[in-house]
């Protein structure tokens, strides 16, 4: 699943790409990736809108309408939101919907499995939304005594407690795995264990990842794309993510996979303490 930098990656694309274009029309084939109205009221409140700003929260691209509403996009597994005038775009096979721009162009939102979301929130609703999301691990409010003083009150494992978009918005188990590694963390430490030394690797690792993440363009491993329609670059970065039984990249013992919360989680048990 996309997660922060995939996400900042597509907002950064399609600021280029298409920011302050007017929305001549939409269409919606697949109209069970909406969320909260139907197709036919999606299209009307949208026609006609310019696209004031676009931008992220967590794992979602934002677009930031003339008239203060925001279209929230959460691309789920497979989404990818991709211009027409991308080099790849005839690729598309999954069209879930399209925005017809006035200069001609569109902004296409594939989706193979649509466990994606789409949906428009006016200003009270936003705001409601964005309450409920944590902090951004990049921005300067994410500090180490901010994440010390959450884990203190949890006792989830650190690996679940990371993808809890409550404490911080915007990591997933890719990132949230390279994380405790940095830290040399393993993922079923309960949140409240960590010493004070672990939980400031913890935040610095991290922020290093993700900004890592970020400059590479993301993580592709199968339907990731940005913007544009370029492949992310990180993948060979991976430390331990989707690495069991290879050689740890620091001191060679074999990576571990072990499954709990449904989700996969991958260490070095040498690395990892």
């Amino acid at each position: 699943m996309p997660e922060l930098p995939e996400a900042e990656t597509i907002a950064a694309d399609l600021r280029d790409r298409i920011c302050g274009a007017v929305i001549r029309a939409v269409s919606v084939p697949r109209p069970d990736i909406l969320s909260g109205t139907d197709a036919r009221a999606f299209e009307g409140r949208l026609r006609g809108r310019r696209l004031a700003r676009i931008g992220r929260r967590g794992k979602n691209v934002l677009f930031e309408l003339d008239d203060g509403g925001r279209v929230l996009v959460n691309l789920g597994m497979t989404g990818r939101l991709i211009t027409s005038d991308a080099p790849n775009a005839a690729e598309m096979r999954h069209v879930a919907a399209r925005f017809a721009l006035e200069d001609g162009r569109d902004l296409l939102f594939d989706d193979t499995r649509r466990f994606g979301r789409i949906e428009v929130l006016e200003p009270d609703a936003w705001r409601a939304r964005d309450a409920l999301l944590g902090l951004e691990p990049l921005s300067a409010a994410f500090t180490a005594d901010a994440l010390r003083s959450l884990t203190r009150r949890s006792r989830s494992p650190i690996r679940n407690w990371l993808l809890d978009q409550r404490f911080v918005a915007g990591v997933g188990n890719i990132y949230a795995n390279e994380a405790l590694f940095r830290a040399g963390v393993r993922p079923r430490r309960g949140a409240r264990t960590l010493r004070r030394s672990e939980s400031d690797a913890l935040h610095g690792g991290l922020r290093e990842v993700l900004a890592r993440a970020v400059e590479a363009r993301g993580t592709t491993l199968r339907d990731y794309l940005g913007g544009g329609g370029e492949a992310g670059g990180f993948r060979p970065r991976l430390r331990v993510y989707g690495r069991a039984g290879e050689a740890c990249l620091a001191c060679a013992t074999p990576i571990k996979r072990v499954v709990f919360g449904n989700r996969s989680a991958f260490y070095c048990p040498r690395c990892q303490r």
